[in-house]
């Protein structure tokens, strides 16, 4: 199952591009838990879209993270990095333009990327009222 999550701020129709279809496919494919694809532009400059996904143990979430690498080097998109495939807890892929998160339930609660990175649903801060400069002068009656 994967669920699409963007901010609510931006009136464009949301368009999967051509690597969020082949990392979301690998992600199906492997049976990667819980998917959420996060359009954090605006956010952020460093990705368009983060996708965050579990794995049911520490192989599995290497095993996802291999997959999604194998599938966009076969469609053509040169992966920049992958960190954390050692441990296996969070394997962070680096697609350029999207970043792919691959954590166990428990890492994955305890960041909490979702609250992090989704915030269409947060509301403006209240304005902040400046006081006025003093005019010197004739003082008031």
């Amino acid at each position: 199952m994967i669920t699409r999550t963007r901010p609510r701020r931006s009136p464009e129709p949301e368009r999967a591009s051509p690597l969020q279809d082949v990392v979301t496919a690998a992600l199906d494919d492997m049976k990667a838990v819980n998917v959420k694809v996060l359009d954090v532009r605006g956010l952020t400059d460093i990705a368009d879209t983060m996708i965050i996904a579990s794995g049911n143990s520490d192989r599995h979430v290497k095993s996802i993270a291999d997959r999604v690498v194998e599938k966009a080097k076969e469609s053509g998109f040169r992966p920049l990095g992958k960190e954390g495939e050692r441990d296996g807890e969070w394997v962070l892929v680096d697609l350029q333009d999207i970043i792919v998160h691959v954590m166990l339930p428990r890492v994955r609660e305890f960041y909490g990327l979702e609250r992090l990175w989704d915030n269409g649903t947060e509301t403006p801060a209240a304005p902040v009222q400046v006081p006025r400069p003093v005019k010197r002068g004739r003082q008031p009656s």
